[in-house]
């Protein structure tokens, strides 16, 4: 799957440690998979914020010169994918304020989902607004709560939202971390040197050799103050549904999310696919690099040779200059590309995490006879998405996914395939285990806020 479904971002906070700054932008570049369109960090020295955001990658937003200048041992970061027609710098992170109690900045991992009657109640008594983001709530509920401390504040702030959320708060001598009770969205905590680090994913620790502690449990706020442990409140009952996506396709294969090997998840995917979903072939080929694990899975489980018969090119960024389809097609052509020699007159199992629009599918089926391929079967490791998440994902309205709109085998009409299937929801569950509860809702319709 080629950028149907994005991650709207990533979050890391790091509290007690020398050049904090530093160590959320190695963060961030670890977790870069989660959001190219911006990317920012607050630190903190004495009281006193400095902060730098822009749009771009992490490496193009900041340089030695300009980390320099985010001095202090606290720092939070974010890096972030924009919605269609949302790419304001005004709506890169972190978002900071001054309010009655001083000054705090925060970052959102995440979709309030009553975000737009929250922010009509608050326009209404006066807040005036500098983004489009449901973060830009969060300030204003804390600023006009008329609770006495910020602790307070903040509690009052979230139960007047609803949706998937990871916070990371920063006042100006604590840092707050909070999970929705859902807990649809990872967060994570770890030791570094004498302080803390929290960060979407695991794998932004072992950049730079945080020691993981535990998740950030659903409906928890941890609480960071300068000489003392973490102080957890339990701000909710938590009532787990994690997002299933962050194994299928959002996590890096490296990390742990939810308790679980991210890479080692995928390749069951791939094992009860194979099993599920028989064919006959020459070869097992993965749509890279979402695909690779569960193509090895299938392989492995199959008995049919593993091979790269696409390779990616991964230094192409976005391009602008798309006013025709023929330019859009392209964009396909300019990520992947097919090496002729591998899979000429050989049958291929195709194995891609998703099909949403079904036009990157069908283009990579194209592009695979055009090379000479004699079959092409198409193997998906999730089940068919047929309804838009609410909770952090930028996914299209549901008349744009064609699961929606098609059955199977009019999907695989369209692409061009010669068969196509897709892993069954209790295959996907058998492959993470059923030990959690997991948000289904963009292959049930099952929502559950």
């Amino acid at each position: 799957m080629m950028n149907d479904m994005n991650e709207k971002c990533a979050v890391v906070g790091v509290f007690n440690v020398k050049g904090a700054a530093q160590m959320a932008y190695f963060g961030l570049f670890a977790l870069q998979h989660r959001g190219q369109e911006a990317a920012g960090i607050c630190s903190n020295r004495d009281g006193v914020f400095h902060m730098i955001k822009d749009r771009g990658l992490v490496t193009r937003v900041f340089s030695e010169k300009k980390l320099k200048k985010l001095k202090g041992d606290m720092a939070i970061g974010h890096t972030r994918y924009s919605t269609a027609g949302d790419d304001s710098i005004l709506d890169a992170q972190p978002v900071y304020a001054r309010y009655g109690l001083g000054a705090l900045a925060i970052v959102h991992n995440g979709n309030l989902t009553n975000a737009k009657e929250v922010r009509e109640k608050l326009i209404e008594k006066g807040a005036i607004f500098q983004t489009f983001m449901d973060t830009e709530n969060m300030i204003h509920l804390i600023a006009k709560s008329e609770k006495d401390r910020l602790v307070d504040r903040i509690v009052d702030a979230l139960h007047k939202v609803e949706g998937a959320y990871s916070f990371v708060i920063q006042s100006r001598s604590k840092m707050y971390a909070i999970r929705d009770r859902f807990g649809f969205r990872p967060l994570s905590l770890a030791k570094l040197s004498d302080g803390y680090m929290v960060a979407s994913e695991t794998c932004a620790f072992d950049l730079v050799g945080a020691e993981f502690i535990r998740d950030v449990k659903p409906g928890e706020m941890l609480i960071f103050e300068k000489g003392k442990a973490p102080k957890s409140i339990q701000v909710f009952e938590p009532n787990p549904h994690k997002c299933i996506f962050e194994y299928i396709y959002f996590a890096r294969p490296d990390s742990v999310v939810f308790g679980k090997n991210v890479y080692n998840l995928r390749k069951k995917m791939g094992a009860e696919l194979a099993k599920e979903l028989p064919v006959e072939a020459d070869m097992v080929v993965p749509v890279p690099d979402s695909g690779v694990a569960a193509a090895l899975g299938y392989s492995q489980q199959s008995g049919i040779p593993f091979e790269l018969g696409i390779m990616r090119n991964h230094y192409v960024g976005r391009t602008f200059i798309e006013p025709t389809q023929e330019l859009r097609n392209l964009k396909v052509k300019m990520k992947l590309s097919p090496i002729k020699e591998v899979i000429e007159g050989k049958r291929l199992i195709v194995i891609d995490d998703s099909i949403v629009r079904g036009t990157t599918s069908k283009q990579i089926v194209s592009m695979l006879k055009e090379a000479g391929a004699a079959e092409v079967h198409m193997r998906i490791s999730s089940p068919p998405t047929t309804d838009p998440c609410y909770y952090g994902v930028d996914t299209p309205e549901k008349q744009k996914l064609i699961s929606a709109r098609m059955s199977t085998e009019e999907i695989c009409e369209y692409i061009g395939a010669d068969s196509l299937a897709f892993i069954s929801i209790d295959g996907l569950m058998r492959s993470v285990g059923d030990d959690q509860n997991y948000c289904k809702a963009c292959f049930d319709g099952n929502y559950i806020v």
